[in-house]
Protein backbone atom coordinates (compact mmCIF):
# COMPACT_ATOMS: atom_id res chain seq x y z
CA UNK A 1 0.00 0.00 0.00
CA UNK A 2 1.16 3.41 -0.70
CA UNK A 3 -0.07 6.45 0.93
CA UNK A 4 1.10 9.69 -1.12
CA UNK A 5 0.14 12.97 1.00
CA UNK A 6 -1.00 15.76 -1.75
CA UNK A 7 -1.52 18.10 0.45
CA UNK A 8 -1.91 18.74 4.25
CA UNK A 9 -2.79 22.22 6.36
CA UNK A 10 -5.32 24.22 7.01
CA UNK A 11 -5.24 25.76 3.45
CA UNK A 12 -6.04 21.92 1.88
CA UNK A 13 -6.10 18.45 2.46
CA UNK A 14 -5.31 15.61 0.44
CA UNK A 15 -4.35 12.10 1.06
CA UNK A 16 -3.62 9.22 -2.12
CA UNK A 17 -3.51 5.65 -1.13
CA UNK A 18 -3.24 3.33 -3.94
CA UNK A 19 -3.04 -0.47 -3.03
CA UNK A 20 -2.64 -3.78 -5.80
CA UNK A 21 -5.36 -2.38 -8.17
CA UNK A 22 -7.50 0.25 -6.93
CA UNK A 23 -6.94 3.66 -4.92
CA UNK A 24 -8.56 6.41 -2.89
CA UNK A 25 -8.55 9.67 -1.46
CA UNK A 26 -8.97 10.88 1.62
CA UNK A 27 -10.53 14.57 1.71
CA UNK A 28 -10.43 16.67 -1.12
CA UNK A 29 -9.44 19.95 0.27
CA UNK A 30 -7.61 21.64 -2.91
CA UNK A 31 -9.83 22.42 -5.86
CA UNK A 32 -10.20 19.76 -8.58
CA UNK A 33 -8.05 21.62 -11.13
CA UNK A 34 -5.30 21.30 -8.01
CA UNK A 35 -6.10 18.26 -6.69
CA UNK A 36 -5.39 16.34 -10.83
CA UNK A 37 -2.47 18.31 -11.18
CA UNK A 38 -0.78 17.38 -8.01
CA UNK A 39 -1.89 13.69 -8.80
CA UNK A 40 -0.60 14.04 -12.42
CA UNK A 41 2.73 15.06 -11.05
CA UNK A 42 3.95 12.69 -7.66
CA UNK A 43 2.63 9.71 -10.56
CA UNK A 44 -0.45 9.16 -8.78
CA UNK A 45 -2.70 7.33 -11.42
CA UNK A 46 -6.13 9.21 -11.30
CA UNK A 47 -8.12 6.53 -13.06
CA UNK A 48 -7.47 4.02 -10.62
CA UNK A 49 -9.34 5.94 -7.89
CA UNK A 50 -12.82 4.61 -6.80
CA UNK A 51 -13.54 6.59 -4.07
CA UNK A 52 -13.18 9.67 -1.95
CA UNK A 53 -13.56 9.25 1.60
CA UNK A 54 -14.13 12.58 4.14
CA UNK A 55 -13.35 13.13 7.51
CA UNK A 56 -15.29 16.02 7.88
CA UNK A 57 -17.13 18.49 6.17
CA UNK A 58 -14.51 21.84 6.78
CA UNK A 59 -13.58 23.39 3.76
CA UNK A 60 -9.66 22.31 4.05
CA UNK A 61 -11.17 18.82 3.41
CA UNK A 62 -13.54 19.43 0.96
CA UNK A 63 -13.03 22.49 -1.46
CA UNK A 64 -12.72 20.56 -4.47
CA UNK A 65 -14.95 17.36 -3.57
CA UNK A 66 -18.00 18.01 -5.68
CA UNK A 67 -16.48 19.16 -8.29
CA UNK A 68 -13.52 16.52 -8.23
CA UNK A 69 -15.61 13.50 -7.46
CA UNK A 70 -17.95 14.08 -10.50
CA UNK A 71 -14.53 14.36 -12.93
CA UNK A 72 -12.95 10.79 -11.53
CA UNK A 73 -16.47 9.57 -11.90
CA UNK A 74 -16.38 8.32 -8.31
CA UNK A 75 -18.98 7.94 -4.81
CA UNK A 76 -18.22 10.03 -2.06
CA UNK A 77 -18.30 8.17 1.55
CA UNK A 78 -18.22 10.22 4.67
CA UNK A 79 -20.60 9.84 8.00
CA UNK A 80 -24.19 10.98 8.36
CA UNK A 81 -23.63 14.15 10.09
CA UNK A 82 -20.65 15.17 7.30
CA UNK A 83 -22.79 14.39 4.24
CA UNK A 84 -25.90 16.15 5.82
CA UNK A 85 -23.45 19.32 6.59
CA UNK A 86 -22.17 19.24 3.12
CA UNK A 87 -25.24 18.52 0.98
CA UNK A 88 -27.70 20.69 2.55
CA UNK A 89 -25.09 23.55 3.63
CA UNK A 90 -21.67 23.94 1.52
CA UNK A 91 -23.11 21.77 -1.85
CA UNK A 92 -23.77 24.45 -4.71
CA UNK A 93 -24.19 22.30 -7.96
CA UNK A 94 -27.61 20.94 -8.28
CA UNK A 95 -25.34 17.74 -10.60
CA UNK A 96 -25.63 13.95 -9.87
CA UNK A 97 -23.66 12.69 -7.14
CA UNK A 98 -23.04 9.23 -5.76
CA UNK A 99 -22.83 9.82 -1.58
CA UNK A 100 -22.83 7.04 0.60
CA UNK A 101 -23.07 7.19 4.50
CA UNK A 102 -21.23 5.27 6.83
CA UNK A 103 -21.26 4.45 10.54
CA UNK A 104 -18.60 4.69 13.08
CA UNK A 105 -16.54 1.60 13.88
CA UNK A 106 -18.54 -0.28 11.06
CA UNK A 107 -16.13 -1.53 8.22
CA UNK A 108 -17.20 -0.58 4.09
CA UNK A 109 -15.56 -1.61 0.88
CA UNK A 110 -14.22 1.19 -1.04
CA UNK A 111 -12.73 -0.08 -3.71
CA UNK A 112 -10.16 -2.89 -3.09
CA UNK A 113 -10.40 -1.18 0.52
CA UNK A 114 -11.55 -2.11 3.80
CA UNK A 115 -12.21 0.94 5.39
CA UNK A 116 -13.50 1.39 8.80
CA UNK A 117 -14.30 5.23 10.33
CA UNK A 118 -13.92 5.63 13.79
CA UNK A 119 -14.91 8.85 15.90
CA UNK A 120 -12.83 11.53 16.46
CA UNK A 121 -12.97 14.67 18.70
CA UNK A 122 -13.52 18.10 16.50
CA UNK A 123 -15.91 21.20 15.84
CA UNK A 124 -17.38 19.64 13.11
CA UNK A 125 -20.95 17.95 12.40
CA UNK A 126 -19.89 14.23 12.77
CA UNK A 127 -15.88 14.26 12.29
CA UNK A 128 -14.19 10.53 11.81
CA UNK A 129 -10.72 8.99 11.22
CA UNK A 130 -10.15 5.63 9.05
CA UNK A 131 -8.39 2.54 9.69
CA UNK A 132 -7.45 1.67 5.62
CA UNK A 133 -6.55 -2.19 5.10
CA UNK A 134 -5.83 -3.61 1.76
CA UNK A 135 -4.65 -7.47 1.53
CA UNK A 136 -3.75 -7.29 5.48
CA UNK A 137 -2.11 -4.20 5.63
CA UNK A 138 -3.59 -1.21 7.44
CA UNK A 139 -3.39 2.41 7.45
CA UNK A 140 -4.27 4.83 10.31
CA UNK A 141 -5.70 8.29 9.14
CA UNK A 142 -5.92 10.64 12.68
CA UNK A 143 -6.20 14.17 12.02
CA UNK A 144 -8.49 16.89 13.23
CA UNK A 145 -8.79 15.84 16.88
CA UNK A 146 -8.48 17.08 19.93
CA UNK A 147 -7.62 14.55 21.76
CA UNK A 148 -6.76 10.61 21.58
CA UNK A 149 -9.20 8.23 23.10
CA UNK A 150 -7.95 4.69 23.90
CA UNK A 151 -9.65 3.03 21.52
CA UNK A 152 -8.47 5.63 19.53
CA UNK A 153 -4.92 4.06 20.34
CA UNK A 154 -5.53 0.60 20.25
CA UNK A 155 -6.45 1.21 16.50
CA UNK A 156 -3.72 2.90 15.85
CA UNK A 157 -1.25 0.08 17.55
CA UNK A 158 -2.61 -2.06 15.04
CA UNK A 159 -1.19 -0.38 11.83
CA UNK A 160 1.55 -0.54 9.73
CA UNK A 161 1.82 3.11 8.87
CA UNK A 162 -0.12 6.11 10.62
CA UNK A 163 -1.06 9.68 9.47
CA UNK A 164 -1.00 11.27 12.26
CA UNK A 165 -2.20 15.15 13.37
CA UNK A 166 0.75 17.37 14.78
CA UNK A 167 -0.54 20.47 14.08
CA UNK A 168 0.83 23.35 16.31
CA UNK A 169 3.53 24.01 18.94
CA UNK A 170 1.65 25.46 21.96
CA UNK A 171 4.51 28.30 22.71
CA UNK A 172 3.52 29.90 18.94
CA UNK A 173 0.39 29.32 19.71
CA UNK A 174 -0.03 31.10 22.52
CA UNK A 175 2.34 34.07 20.42
CA UNK A 176 0.99 33.79 18.16
CA UNK A 177 -1.21 36.45 16.13
CA UNK A 178 -4.77 34.65 16.40
CA UNK A 179 -7.36 35.83 18.47
CA UNK A 180 -7.92 34.31 22.08
CA UNK A 181 -11.13 32.75 20.83
CA UNK A 182 -9.44 30.86 18.38
CA UNK A 183 -6.49 29.64 20.00
CA UNK A 184 -9.24 28.45 22.67
CA UNK A 185 -10.68 26.47 20.02
CA UNK A 186 -7.28 24.63 19.34
CA UNK A 187 -6.31 24.30 22.19
CA UNK A 188 -9.75 22.97 23.24
CA UNK A 189 -10.83 19.10 23.70
CA UNK A 190 -12.75 19.26 20.05
CA UNK A 191 -9.90 21.73 18.33
CA UNK A 192 -6.49 20.14 16.96
CA UNK A 193 -3.42 17.89 18.55
CA UNK A 194 -0.67 19.50 19.65
CA UNK A 195 2.53 18.59 19.02
CA UNK A 196 3.41 17.55 22.73
CA UNK A 197 0.45 15.39 21.71
CA UNK A 198 1.30 13.69 19.02
CA UNK A 199 4.46 13.19 20.73
CA UNK A 200 2.41 11.34 23.64
CA UNK A 201 0.54 8.78 20.82
CA UNK A 202 4.00 7.93 19.56
CA UNK A 203 5.17 7.80 23.44
CA UNK A 204 2.21 5.04 24.35
CA UNK A 205 2.59 3.56 20.83
CA UNK A 206 6.43 2.90 21.90
CA UNK A 207 7.64 -0.01 19.91
CA UNK A 208 4.71 -1.03 17.78
CA UNK A 209 5.05 2.94 16.10
CA UNK A 210 4.64 2.16 12.91
CA UNK A 211 5.34 4.64 10.11
CA UNK A 212 4.41 7.70 11.19
CA UNK A 213 3.26 11.13 8.73
CA UNK A 214 3.39 14.36 11.20
CA UNK A 215 0.30 15.71 9.19
CA UNK A 216 -2.09 19.27 9.72
CA UNK A 217 0.98 21.36 10.69
CA UNK A 218 -0.12 24.78 11.03
CA UNK A 219 1.63 27.44 9.06
CA UNK A 220 1.44 30.19 11.23
CA UNK A 221 1.84 28.30 14.40
CA UNK A 222 4.12 25.23 14.29
CA UNK A 223 7.02 24.44 11.89
CA UNK A 224 8.14 20.90 10.47
CA UNK A 225 11.56 21.12 13.02
CA UNK A 226 9.36 21.82 15.17
CA UNK A 227 7.11 18.87 14.94
CA UNK A 228 10.16 16.15 14.29
CA UNK A 229 12.02 17.07 17.45
CA UNK A 230 8.84 16.71 19.37
CA UNK A 231 7.92 13.40 17.62
CA UNK A 232 11.43 12.19 18.23
CA UNK A 233 11.35 13.23 21.57
CA UNK A 234 8.23 11.13 21.93
CA UNK A 235 9.54 7.63 20.64
CA UNK A 236 12.59 8.09 22.24
CA UNK A 237 14.98 4.92 21.80
CA UNK A 238 12.11 3.90 19.36
CA UNK A 239 13.06 6.57 16.99
CA UNK A 240 14.18 6.02 13.03
CA UNK A 241 14.84 8.30 10.83
CA UNK A 242 13.65 6.89 7.86
CA UNK A 243 10.26 5.72 9.47
CA UNK A 244 9.15 9.36 10.44
CA UNK A 245 7.81 11.79 7.60
CA UNK A 246 6.44 15.58 8.55
CA UNK A 247 3.88 16.65 5.31
CA UNK A 248 3.73 20.44 4.63
CA UNK A 249 1.30 22.12 2.44
CA UNK A 250 3.10 21.70 -0.36
CA UNK A 251 2.79 17.95 -0.45
CA UNK A 252 4.65 15.60 -2.06
CA UNK A 253 7.09 16.73 -5.42
CA UNK A 254 8.85 14.54 -7.51
CA UNK A 255 12.14 15.87 -5.62
CA UNK A 256 10.95 15.55 -2.26
CA UNK A 257 8.55 12.91 -1.99
CA UNK A 258 5.77 12.28 1.37
CA UNK A 259 4.54 9.06 1.41
CA UNK A 260 4.87 5.99 2.94
CA UNK A 261 4.43 2.40 1.76
CA UNK A 262 3.44 -0.29 3.50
Amino acid sequence: MRCTILASGSKGNCTYIQGGDSAILVDAGLSAKETLYRLAHTGCAADMIDAIIVTHEHVDHIRGLDVLARKLECPVYATGGTLADFLCHRRTSDKPLSTHSCRYDTPFVAGGFTVSPFATSHDAAEPCGFIIEENGEMLGYCTDTGIITSHMLDLLRRCDGIVLESNHCPEMLANGPYPESLKRRIRSSRGHLSNPAAAAVLRMLGKDAPQVVLSHLSEINNTPDRARASAREGLGLFFKEKCLIVATQKGSTPDIPQEIRL
